[in-house]
């Protein structure tokens, strides 16, 4: 298939330049780093946001009028508008900076459908999630008498979006779905299941981890009511990410943790708390890690995130058809739409075997279940092998890692 036109002009290795990690060799051998959907590498701009913070500006946020406390906050706000603008949201109120997307999937676990479920209730999302769009879920419904239900997927890994329309019922008080699958790289339609969900008057929660840096993103026209995503996989710091709520939403929910900074008044007569998204926020937050999310999300759009999503389209359409090459080696999740990630197997070796061979060939490739326990029986398997990619790997890259494992082949016997 012929590239795009954006695919062609895309200059992977001068980006690649701008990731010291990258130059690194391992086992003798050149770094190639395909475990992006893991964590993502930092580019020299993130390090030195952080580095600058602490050398230049480190103070507490929004607790000094001091031209230090005045700096820290800056950058801190500063990251809130930035991601409001990533995601299109209406205003930079209803983003809540959060360490990822696990503190932002429960906050709306506690804050939002704790207080509204009831024996009986439901919670609908789809057999391909990640954990942290599982597990809040699951302790809630303990805790209410509710329960979980997950819509199936078919063997390419696509959604059946009629089976999870047709389990929105009476009962279903939310959903969620992830909106790019980190173990298929599946890309599912979170328009129109947000808009079947709203015509039965059902929120709609997206998990935008692994969509964040693969895509541009727009809250607004998705139709969702929360999305989530994580900084370290948007190229930034480990500890950050937001929640994206609808203003109603967040005006209605009590807050999820107590403390400094998220309160109006206290006495021991009672507390009034501070006006979203600052009711959310309680305690000292990973300050220097928002100062680089802020330099990671400046970093994106200079290379503009339309262009990145082109050059991985064909990035990944090339590694598909390297892969499929390989005797022996089955793949998981061949959506007709998907990002740039491919989990496989290789017959008679398991998965940890694979990355543990292939990071002596200096491949860096995740092994195991992927926070993904359901999706792992669903196919058959305790693990798989997963090669993730980014805007920074090449060709080059595909070509030596499929090398790589013709010699792990040979060595598995």
């Amino acid at each position: 298939m012929n590239a795009a036109p954006d695919a062609l002009s895309f200059d992977a290795l001068r980006y690649r330049a701008d990731f010291p990690l990258l130059a690194r060799r391992i086992n003798g051998k050149p770094l190639i780093y395909f475990d992006n959907a893991n964590t993502a590498q930092k580019p020299q701009a993130v390090i030195e946001a952080v580095d600058t913070f602490y050398r230049e500006h480190n103070a507490n946020v929004s607790r000094a009028v001091h031209t230090l406390g005045a700096e820290a906050t800056s950058a801190y706000e500063g990251a809130r508008d930035k991601l409001a603008r990533f995601v299109n949201a209406p205003s930079r109120d209803e983003i809540v900076l959060t360490s990822g997307t696990t503190m932002a999937t429960n906050l709306v676990a506690y804050s939002f459908a704790l207080p509204r479920l009831r024996p009986g209730d439901e919670i609908l999302v789809t057999t391909m999630e990640h954990h942290a769009n599982i597990v809040p879920w699951q302790l809630v419904c303990e805790r209410t008498g509710a329960t979980l239900k997950a819509a199936p997927i078919t063997p390419q890994g696509e959604l059946i979006v009629e089976r999870f329309i047709e389990m929105l019922t009476p009962r279903t008080k939310l959903a969620g779905v992830v909106h790019v699958s980190n173990v298929l790289g599946t890309i599912n339609p979170v328009r129109e299941l947000a808009k079947a969900c709203h015509a039965r008057g059902i929120p709609l929660l997206v998990d935008g981890s692994q969509a964040a840096p693969h895509m541009a993103i727009d809250v607004q026209a998705l139709g969702c009511d929360f999305y989530a995503l994580t900084g370290h996989k948007l190229f930034g710091p480990t500890g950050t990410g937001m929640l994206w709520a609808r203003r109603e939403y967040l005006a209605a929910m009590p807050p999820f943790f107590g403390g400094g900074e998220m309160i109006r008044t206290v006495s021991f007569d009672g507390t009034t708390f501070a006006d979203p998204p600052h009711r959310f926020e309680a305690g000292t937050p990973n300050i220097a890690g928002f100062a680089g999310l802020g330099a990671a999300l400046d970093y994106v759009e200079s290379i503009g995130r339309e262009r990145i999503a082109a050059y991985e389209h064909e990035l990944l359409e090339y590694a598909t058809v390297a892969l499929k090459s390989i005797p022996g080696l089955r793949l998981f999740g061949e959506a007709k739409h998907k990002a740039a990630v491919l989990s496989f197997l290789i017959e008679g070796a398991h998965a940890h075997d694979l990355a543990t061979l292939l990071d002596q060939e200096g491949v860096a490739v995740r092994s195991g279940h992927h926070c993904a326990h359901p999706l792992m029986k669903f196919y058959g398997v305790p693990a798989t092998a997963r090669a993730s990619l980014a805007f920074y790997n090449t060709r080059a890259e595909v070509d030596a890692f499929v090398a790589a494992i013709a010699r792990v082949r040979k060595l598995l016997g």
